[in-house]
């Protein structure tokens, strides 16, 4: 889960990290209150789920409470295009009003698993305020990594990272304390992303995070009381909130072909066979193990919204969920939703034969396949016919 930057800096402020005063405001007469109790020159940053706002016209630095407001009434609702957003856009509905800051140079820290070692990674580099993916391709030689083990990151190591950025004397210090505890947020947390960038050095010294990007795993909201509060359903792909309002797992890419499986592991095969195949997935949905009939015709509605959806496949291994109640309930949502896209079903497991039986007995015309090579192919073929 997202969250924006207001709350990030919020949650690390909790670990020590300092962060420049701020407060989140939804209204240009807010935005006045809130630049008048910081005093002098205050930046307006419209709060969105997506970086680059500075390149967009989403982050401007104004004299006073006058000046926030005019800004926060041209902000709030426009549209702020990124090169992050796309061309579609974010829709601006609140902003973090903060003192401005004398910056003399700007760091880059960033956290994160790196799969390959299987271990935390703290990622810091001296070109801060870019975008870290630029830097990694034009100087890669200033990027710079520790793997962290799991007595978590030393304070040694957050030195000699320090100082490799080409810190000194107190300033390494600060800047290596904020790293130890952004390292310790990243666990406390339970985030899966701590990024801060810049990470800013002021002209008296101080070491602050004027920008924070944290992105927290919701399958630990058990763990953390009020996280799940922090998610702001209007920054998120409308059919993954519908999605998640009925138990099921959604995610939107760009391809033709709308997946319908049960299980994580087997939608992502599935994903993976349809290009094989020479397709390219609409989506990822995970029905579950237990999907009920209520939640297959709610995976159909979300199917069938997405325009760019020319065929269907249908991918299900039956162990608690049956496959002749998943055909049962496969066939009613075709004729409920009055389904014209081509169909194509691969079943495996418990009740196979039963399922496979009232398919083919339904009068619909549902492709089936015996193997995912098999449905893969039919599928790839019907969403190009």
């Amino acid at each position: 889960m997202k969250i924006h930057e207001y709350q990030a800096k919020a949650l690390l402020a909790r670990f020590g990290i300092p962060v420049p005063r701020g407060e989140v405001a939804f209204t240009p007469d807010e935005a006045r209150a809130a630049a008048g109790r910081l005093g002098g020159r205050v930046v307006v940053k419209a709060q969105i789920h997506a970086g680059g706002r500075g390149k967009g016209g989403g982050v401007r630095v104004v004299a006073g409470p006058d000046e926030a407001a005019q800004a926060a009434g041209g902000m709030l609702g426009s549209l702020l295009v990124t090169p992050q957003t796309g061309p579609a856009g974010r829709t601006v509905g609140r902003l973090l009003i903060e003192e401005a800051l004398d910056i003399a140079s700007e760091l880059y820290l960033g956290l994160l698993i790196d799969r390959e070692s299987e271990r935390l990674a703290v990622i810091a580099s001296a070109a801060g305020g870019m975008e870290i993916e630029e830097v990694a391709v034009a100087t890669p030689d200033r990027i710079h990594r520790q793997a962290v083990s799991g007595s978590g990151l030393q304070a040694f190591q957050a030195r000699e990272l320090a100082f490799r950025l080409g810190l000194t004397g107190s300033v390494a210090l600060k800047a290596a304390g904020v790293m130890v505890a952004a390292e310790r947020a990243f666990r406390d947390l339970d985030a899966s992303l701590v990024e801060i960038n810049p990470l800013v050095v002021t002209g008296d010294g101080a070491v602050q995070a004027l920008d924070a990007k944290v992105t927290l795993d919701d399958s630990a909201y058990f763990r953390h009381a009020g996280h799940a509060e922090l998610r702001d359903p209007a920054e998120e792909d409308p059919l993954e909130v519908e999605a998640s309002q009925h138990g099921l797992n959604y995610i939107r890419l760009d391809g033709t072909i709308g997946c319908m499986v049960n299980g994580a592991g087997l939608a992502m095969a599935t994903m993976d066979i349809i290009k094989l195949a020479g397709g390219e997935p609409a989506n990822f949905l995970d029905v579950g193990g237990g999907a009920s009939a209520g939640q297959i015709r709610q995976a159909f509605r979300m199917l069938l919204s997405d325009s760019r959806v020319k065929a269907v496949l249908i991918n299900i291994f039956g162990g608690i969920l049956r496959c002749d109640v998943l055909a049962e309930g496969v066939i009613a949502a075709v004729r409920e939703l009055d389904v014209r896209l081509p169909v194509v079903v691969r079943l495996e497991g418990t009740n196979v034969e039963e399922g496979r039986a009232v398919l083919l007995g339904s009068g619909f015309d549902f492709t089936t396949a015996g193997t995912m090579d098999e449905a893969a192919t039919h599928a790839v073929a019907l969403a190009a016919g």
